[in-house]
Order: structure tokens, then sequence, then C-alpha cells
């Protein structure tokens, strides 16, 4: 396993946030984190990336702990896309080049615009490579957030909704993207997810959240009526389309009144 969490749990002061979560995560594999907002998704990412330190438990990483871990080693291991990124007057390429600052001792390598340049490359962001970040489009620089975690040659891509206001063809665009990095180059990503179709569309596992523990984890099977319902609070029919399960919202959910 790539990825490993075991028995982790949190507190922001006495409330507790996260308590016993586990799970783990293979190489190649996008896992989709599910459930409503407060339950600890973002919280959870944070809690892996050791942005928070988390109280008990164990996090794994290539079977090395996390807590044993150099900041460096960090982000050399794993790669993380925040909900919200900072723009500025930098350009696409210099942007993206930051995600090879855990490597470089001295100044930047050949090596280091080599990998920049292929990330660009594969993200379909060579074109952009000049432009400044604060004059792209919100897909357009949620890319370029993807291409500084991959330019660090992760193990681990961490996604906090990636797909948060974007239009469809954005969202599309970039779940693709992530689909394609994680088999192709065998990185174990893990994406926070709010739209449960999109999830089900890309994702390999599903880990769904309800009030700070892990309520059910596995393939699509888990993504159940009954799942939803506890985990979401909302009536729902499940069918298939195309081979691809659709989460369709029962109509005595809308008040009619």
């Amino acid at each position: 396993m790539v990825l490993s969490v075991h028995k982790v749990e949190f507190s922001y002061g006495k409330v507790k946030v996260l308590a016993d979560v586990n799970f783990k995560v293979q190489s190649g594999d996008l896992v989709s984190i599910l459930g409503v907002n407060g339950s600890g998704k973002s919280t959870l990412m944070k809690c892996i990336n050791r942005i928070l330190k988390f109280e008990s438990g164990v996090i794994l990483v290539d079977d090395e702990d996390i807590k044993n871990m150099k900041d460096v080693e960090i982000a050399q291991k794993m790669g993380y896309v925040p909900q919200t990124s900072e723009t500025g007057f930098i350009t696409v390429f210099d942007a993206v080049l930051l995600g090879r600052k855990p490597y470089i001792k001295w100044d930047v390598s050949r090596e280091d615009v080599k990998l920049t340049k292929r990330v660009l490359d594969l993200m379909d962001l060579e074109k952009y490579a000049l432009r400044y970040i604060n004059e792209l489009s919100g897909g357009e620089l949620q890319k370029v957030v993807i291409a500084r975690a991959l330019v660090q040659q992760p193990k681990v891509l961490l996604l906090d909704e990636p797909t948060s206001d974007l239009d469809l063809k954005n969202q599309l665009e970039v779940m693709n993207i992530i689909k394609k990095i994680s088999r192709n180059h065998k990185i174990a990503s893990v994406v926070v997810m709010h739209d449960i179709n999109l999830a089900l569309r890309y994702s390999d596992k599903f880990i769904m959240l309800k009030e700070g523990e892990v309520f059910t984890a596995g393939g699509k099977e888990v993504v159940t009526p009954e799942t939803i319902k506890e985990v979401y609070g909302v009536d729902v029919h499940v069918r298939s389309f195309e081979g691809t399960p659709i989460v369709i919202p029962k109509s005595q959910n809308i008040d009619e009144n």
C-alpha cells in the first residue's frame, strides 16, 4: 500500500472532528472522500499531509510514518491541491517550477526545468507557460495548481474539492486528467468530492465519512440508497447508465410548499 491511515483521530479543542479513521490506498487508485459539509473531509486531508497534527493514530506513506518525516520529505512524497489557491504576478512556468522546491538545493537544475516542461505538456499548459496566473480562467488555474503538485513527483496526490467553482466542461477535463495521471504514473490519488455522480464516474473506490468516522468504504457497490440516506439524510434512487451508477434524488426531497 502506498498510503495507509490507521486509527487517526483529531480534535479542534474539545470538539472531536475525526475518530478512528482507517483506510488504505494503492498506487494507481483514485479514491473519493464523500460526506456532508463538516464531516471532516478537508481536516482528514490536512492530517494526511501533516498540515494539521493529528493526536493519535498512524499514517504511512511507502511504509514510512509521516510523523518521522521532515517537511521536505513530506513535500517529496505527497502533492497537495487545496480548495483555494492564491494568484499573483507570476508566470505559469514559474508557478509550476515552484513545485520543484523540495528538491532544489542551491539553484534550479536542468532536470527541474525539464520536468516542469514535461508536466506542462502533460497538462496541456505549454501554450500558457509565459502567461501570468492572474490572467487565467478558473479551469486553467486549477490545472496549474495540479501541475505544480505533479512536478513534485509524488507517490500520493491529495486534492481537496478540485472541481469546485468549475463549469461542467472544466470539471470533466480536470477529473479526466486526475484519472489519467493516477493510472499512467501509478500515483495514489485521494480526492474530496461533493458531486457524488462525478465521483462515481471517475473514482475506483469511495470513503464515506459521517460525523468524522468512516461510515463505509469500498468500490461502487457501497454507494447505495441506504448508505446515502445514512450519510446525507437524503432519499435517492441509484440507477445505472452506460455501466456507471447515477444517484437521483427522490421527488419527496423537494419542498413543494
